[in-house]
């Protein structure tokens, strides 16, 4: 494939980087448009090996990763499961499609939104799912665990098969936060799923058609059920905890969440610190059910593989959000930190993206719609709210944006507040604004600031915001923000 030309530009806004670069699409004809194979993983933060995390098993991943590029400073716009996907299904962010929660659905505020394979499915694609995509309480009427948002795909999403919980013994209540069986793999749904995903390729690829085919895996979110044979991966005695068990110095308590959806699980305390014991063995689940999705993974790419579609086939492998694990005494999602904003994100096109390659840029979900329609050669939808991320794979040390963006609600002395986050290569300013967005107003005043310093403090120790030293920096990142919150 030749190289593209890139005209910078200069822009303002922070939504597009000071010398960020504009994209003309690839210009294939349709039975040249290369498929799409979009993973998602529910609750995968980069706890991977290709993004350091080099005690963690993952080797099917680490070799995805080695195909193409990983964005190591990616953020989702909310740490919750139905908001984030929504977003990222439509190139859209949260305050434009006005889901913030798990009751909203997507179509009940924007009918007409043209999501990502629905866009690809007007172009001749054929689109295929099976697995979690979308939160099924944010589409279909809110009954959309299976149908996956009835509109995106060509044929109905296949349902998933499997269980949870393998043991008899724990598929009634009371249901505990982990479980560690000897049984086989093909006993679980994420197996399934991964079976489901190798029929559909089967099937795909006996057609003239591109093909779109999303398989959304459940694991590592809750509860932490896998084989016994991923826990033997690693050791439990040589876990440590998170050195920070406390929220940040200078922060009121609303900024913070105490655990609650942990806490429904039935060997979890009610309230107050999880003892650190529980920590490891918390810990523990999470990094099997990690090593247990990497294998499915490598089952996907191995037969994509044994079709001889490989170099005819974008990849693209993303986590819906981070997740605390003990730090700041929390696990979860649900907050506006590191932990719980930070997402994995993996793009494989061979010929266009070079093997190997990783960048650091601020990059974010609404950012991958813009990107795989260029990718593939499709001119992107004119709704979207993301950036292409193509001059960034053209040159990683490049960028395309000020500042990545994550927002959440709280509430604080019984009114709405929103947070919002603003993550560059080395800061992250937090505003929290008290405004009734719910019944539509934008603006409000300023209740808190946060500023965290990742050279210095890469564990959010303390809050910067009213430290003299920087003064320069918080008003640079005001500046951007407000800018921002013009254009939005």
């Amino acid at each position: 494939m030749q190289r593209r030309d890139f005209m910078k530009i200069a822009t303002v806004g922070g939504l597009t980087a000071t010398a960020a670069l504009s994209t003309v699409p690839i210009n294939l004809s349709s039975h040249q448009r290369r498929n799409v194979l979009f993973i998602a993983v529910d609750d995968l933060k980069p706890l991977i090996g290709a993004f350091g995390a080099t005690q963690v098993h993952t080797p099917h991943i680490d070799r995805l990763s080695k195909r193409g590029i990983i964005f190591k400073n990616n953020h989702c716009q909310q740490a919750i499961c139905g908001p984030s996907r929504t977003s990222l299904m439509t190139g859209l962010r949260p305050d434009t499609t006005r889901v913030w929660d798990l009751k909203t659905t997507m179509r009940s505020i924007l009918p007409d939104v043209v999501t990502l394979p629905q866009y690809f499915m007007n172009h001749g694609y054929i689109t295929r799912a099976t697995g979690k995509i979308y939160d099924g309480r944010c589409v279909d009427n809110g009954r959309g665990w299976v149908s996956q948002d009835i509109p995106s795909w060509s044929q109905p999403a296949r349902k998933v098969n499997g269980t949870r919980y393998a043991l008899p013994k724990i598929k009634s209540n009371p249901k505990p936060a982990t479980e560690c069986s000897d049984m086989p793999d093909k006993l679980y749904k994420d197996y399934h799923c991964a079976t489901n995903g190798i029929e559909i390729m089967n099937e795909c690829s006996v057609t003239t058609s591109p093909w779109f085919l999303g398989v959304g895996f459940n694991l590592p979110h809750l509860p932490f059920s896998v084989p016994k044979k991923y826990w033997d991966l690693y050791d439990r005695e040589m876990i440590k905890i998170n050195p920070i068990q406390q929220r940040p110095k200078g922060t009121p308590f609303f900024v913070w969440q105490n655990s609650w959806e942990l806490r429904r699980y039935s060997d979890i305390p009610d309230n107050g610190p999880i003892p650190t014991k529980l920590q490891r063995k918390l810990i523990h689940g999470y990094l099997a059910s990690v090593s247990f999705i990497d294998e499915q993974v490598g089952r996907l790419i191995d037969h994509l593989e044994s079709l001889g579609q490989t170099e005819n086939t974008v990849i693209c492998l993303w986590g819906d959000h981070g997740w605390h694990l003990g730090d700041h005494g929390m696990f979860c999602k649900h907050t506006n930190y590191e932990q719980a904003t930070r997402s994995p994100l993996i793009l494989v096109a061979p010929d266009i993206i070079p093997a190997g390659t990783s960048t650091n840029a601020p990059t974010e979900f609404v950012d991958i719609y813009p990107t795989l329609c260029d990718l593939t050669g499709l001119e992107p939808h004119p709704q979207l709210e993301g950036t292409s991320l193509l001059p960034i794979i053209e040159n990683p040390t490049s960028s395309v944006k000020l500042v990545s963006i994550s927002q959440y609600p709280r509430r604080y002395n019984k009114q709405d507040v929103m947070g919002y986050a603003y993550r560059d290569h080395r800061y992250r300013y937090v505003e929290w604004i008290q405004k009734r967005f719910r019944q539509g107003e934008k603006t409000g005043p300023i209740i808190l600031q946060e500023l965290y310093d990742y050279d210095k403090d890469p564990f959010e120790r303390t809050n910067l915001a009213n430290d003299r030293s920087y003064t320069n920096r918080l008003a640079r990142l005001v500046d951007i923000a407000h800018t921002i919150r013009k254009r939005y």
